[in-house]
Formats: structure tokens, sequence, C-alpha cells
């Protein structure tokens, strides 16, 4: 696969592996030996009957009828929110504990911006009886109250970060500063396809489940694996990497990502990596991300916890430098209203994150006979309190 990551890291000239000396062991180790332990057949086993008994997998992938009609065109909805804990998220938490343990690592780290990368860390530490640390940004913690309980009560240790923009950029900076003083017994479970190599390609590997289903699911229900196009959120870009991930090189399928534009990407509140971003690095990646003529990383801003961050997975930056994907842009008001439409066509809440993909049928050309499937990341369940105050209920 021509879009896979090479030897030494990289998706093109983005990616590899930008760490201090003091991080060197624990990228090493993982490097090292990640493949040859995710590819054995006892590690497949395993993971396979957790995703099915565990996880709940595959998730359905849902004609939606109505939404379809007004439209005028094929909709397919991918029902991640359907998932233990409501999202993707679970599926790459529990590759990552399964890796862990085999790791002979005894702690667990991770970061969270919307609280369902954090839930669902603390959900497989429960799972596997191991020790859970999340870092969350004190404004998402305020933002996403119900998942933090939901944390607490399994168990985890949630430390509110209170520097920067108090969200997801910045507990990211305070998980990579503990796992570098704690490289022993710790593994940092990294929640999305950013930071150094091995992660993108490693939790793009997990969540690559969702295409593989997709085009058994396509295939049953169309006649084709081949829809016309996939459109998927795309923050750090975990769901997209896992709806895209079959179909890289399939050509004739078109891919879509649509990141958070916030208050517009021609304002300075926005999250809109690669409309507005350039190239650097991030969180030991060499990827696109929101910087100043400096070089500083501007802060973000989105409704959506979850893509309220100034990078994006070089997976991603490549995409869009090859223009492989293509990558538009939704505002706060447009993901509202999107997320609306799809509750009261279809009796589905989505997640703000998900939301965002919703909102490119208002900006994408569909014929009658396209089959568009979209990757509905996550339940809005979490969201409720943003939707009411919004709407006025």
């Amino acid at each position: 696969m021509k879009f896979n990551v090479n030897e030494k890291g990289y998706y093109g000239e983005f990616g590899g592996a930008w760490i201090p000396e003091m991080m060197f062991a624990n990228i090493d180790e993982l490097r090292r030996r990640y493949l040859e332990i995710i590819e054995s057949p006892e590690f497949k086993k395993e993971f396979d009957q957790l995703m099915k008994d565990y996880v709940g997998r595959p998730s359905p992938l849902y004609f939606a009828g109505r939404l379809s009609e007004h439209y005028g065109t094929k909709i397919y909805l991918k029902r991640e929110d359907l998932n233990h804990t409501g999202s993707h998220k679970l599926n790459n938490t529990v590759g990552q504990i399964l890796l862990a343990e085999k790791l002979g690592k005894t702690r667990i780290i991770a970061e969270t911006g919307a609280g369902q990368h954090g839930v669902a860390t603390a959900t497989v530490c429960a799972l596997k009886g191991l020790k859970c640390v999340v870092y969350m940004g004190a404004l998402d913690v305020q933002r996403q109250a119900p998942n933090v309980k939901k944390m607490k009560m399994l168990g985890a240790e949630v430390i509110p970060v209170h520097s920067g923009n108090k969200t997801l950029k910045d507990a990211t900076n305070e998980a990579m500063r503990d796992w570098i003083n704690n490289p022993e017994d710790t593994h940092y479970i990294i929640g999305s396809v950013v930071g150094p190599h091995p992660f993108p390609d490693m939790v793009a590997r997990f969540q690559s489940v969702i295409s593989k289903e997709m085009k058994n699911q396509l295939l049953e229900q169309t006649g084709s694996e081949f829809p016309t196009r996939i459109i998927a959120c795309v923050g750090g870009g975990s769901n997209a990497a896992g709806a895209f991930y079959h179909y890289l090189d399939d050509e004739q399928v078109e891919l879509i990502g649509v990141e958070a534009a916030g208050k517009g990407v021609e304002t300075p509140e926005t999250a809109a990596t690669l409309l507005v971003g350039s190239p650097g690095v991030l969180h030991a990646s060499r990827t696109m991300l929101m910087q100043n003529r400096d070089g500083q990383i501007t802060e973000p801003y989105s409704i959506s916890a979850g893509l309220d961050y100034p990078g994006i997975g070089p997976l991603h930056a490549h995409l869009f430098k090859t223009g492989r994907a293509k990558y538009i842009a939704a505002t706060d008001e447009e993901v509202l209203q999107a997320a609306l439409l799809l509750t009261q066509k279809e009796g589905i809440i989505p997640a703000l994150e998900s939301a965002h993909a919703l909102a490119a049928l208002e900006k994408i050309e569909m014929k009658p006979d396209d089959v568009n499937v979209i990757n509905l990341s996550g339940s809005g369940n979490k969201d409720m309190e943003t939707y009411l105050e919004y709407f006025g209920y």
C-alpha cells in the first residue's frame, strides 16, 4: 500500500519520531516490538475475541433512508457510536492494552479531549486491572463533566491540566512528560494517529477494523465493496484513518475529511489545521500544524472538545499533500444544525465530532446513485448539555 508508513515512520515527508533523548528508550522498545506482537496469532485471537464479545463489533452499517431522501442520494452510517463506551476509541485502547500487557507494563497513562478516549482507556484498564492516569485540559474537564465522572467510577485518576488553553494539546504535553519520567512500568496509550512513530501507524492499524467491516457490509448491502465516497471528521484523525485505511489504494473511492472550522477558518477561532496550517513538528511528529510566523503553536478553537487540536496525524497531512483525500471544514453553527437534522430524521443523536462529517453533506455535490458512507464516530450523549443550551430545550 503506497500510502502506508515506511520503515522510518514517514508518510511521504510527514511523520517520524522527533523525540528528545530522554524519550528514546520508550519509543525504541515500541518501535522494535509492536509489529511482532500485534501480528502474532495469540494477539490477534484475543483482540478479535474482545472486539466481538466486549466492544460489540461489527458495528452496523445503517442505511439512513430519511436522511438519504432529504439529500437525494444514498447515505449509510457506520455506527461506531454503538460500540461499548459510545465511540470508535475502544478499538484502539483494546489493542494497546493487550500490547502493554505483552510489554510487561503495569501503569497506563492517556490524554483526552472530549473524554471518549479517556473513558475508553479507563475501561480497558478496569478490564485488565491496571493503574490508569488520564490527563485532561481543565476546560475540557468542565465541558465534559459526565465523561470525567465515568473515568473516576472506572477507577482512573483524572488530572486536570491548567497550562496553555487547557485543552487537548496541553493534556498531551503533560502525558508525554509523565511517560518520559516513568519509562519502566508505564505505557502511554495515545488516542489518535498522532505523536512519534510507531503510534500513528499502530493506532491506524487498530482502527482499520472500521473499513475492514465496511467492505464486507457494503458488498452485502449494495453488491460492491466500493462506495462513491467516505466522509469522516478529523481532529488528530483516528476515526478517519480507520474508515479510510482499507481504501487508501482504491482511488476510485473519494475520501473526505472534515475539520473543525470553529467560528470560521478566516478567524483566529478555528481548529482547521490543514486549511490554515503549515509544516512543523508537534508532539514528536512532523506534520501540518497551526503556528505563527515564529513557529509557536497557536491555540485552536472548536465547539467540539475532541477536534480542538492544533495539529493532525501525519497520514492525513500526507493524504492532503498528495491529493489522495480532500479536506474541508465545518463551522460550529453548521455542525449543530447537521446534528439536529440527523436527530430529527433518523432518531440518532451524534457526537459533536461526528456531526462535522454530517455537515459535509451540505457542501458536496452528490448524485442520486452515489453511495456515501459517513463514519458516525461517537454518540452525542456526552454533548447533551451543549445541544440543550444551544437549541434552548
